[in-house]
């Protein structure tokens, strides 16, 4: 799988976890989706338990998808300058990293 397939299907997997937020949220608590949708922060329209949710809909939807258990919450996530679940785009680059180091090219 090429990187842009990888990568498509990465926004993908994250948008459709974010979908099935929407799909459980009152129509006025639903966020808007899209590769620039913040995720935490101020700006952010995601509590924190919708969050939690999101990534793990995402970790289990990577983890079937490339049969490699993929933990979003480590250490290192926690510990960057810039988080990985500042939007949509910083995790899927942050997902696309985690990749590269367990599915073979």
């Amino acid at each position: 799988m090429s990187e842009a397939t990888t990568r498509a299907a990465v926004l993908e997997i994250i948008l459709e976890a974010l979908e099935n937020l929407n799909q459980e949220l009152d129509e006025g608590q639903r966020v808007e989706i899209g590769p620039t949708t913040p995720l935490f922060g101020p700006d952010a329209q995601l509590d924190s338990l919708s969050l939690v949710s999101v990534i793990v809909d995402v970790e289990t939807a990577l983890t079937l998808k490339w049969n490699a258990p993929i933990s979003l919450t480590d250490d290192r996530a926690m510990s960057r300058e810039i988080s990985p679940f500042d939007d949509v785009g910083t995790l899927s680059d942050y997902v696309m990293e985690l990749l590269a180091e367990v599915v073979p090219a």
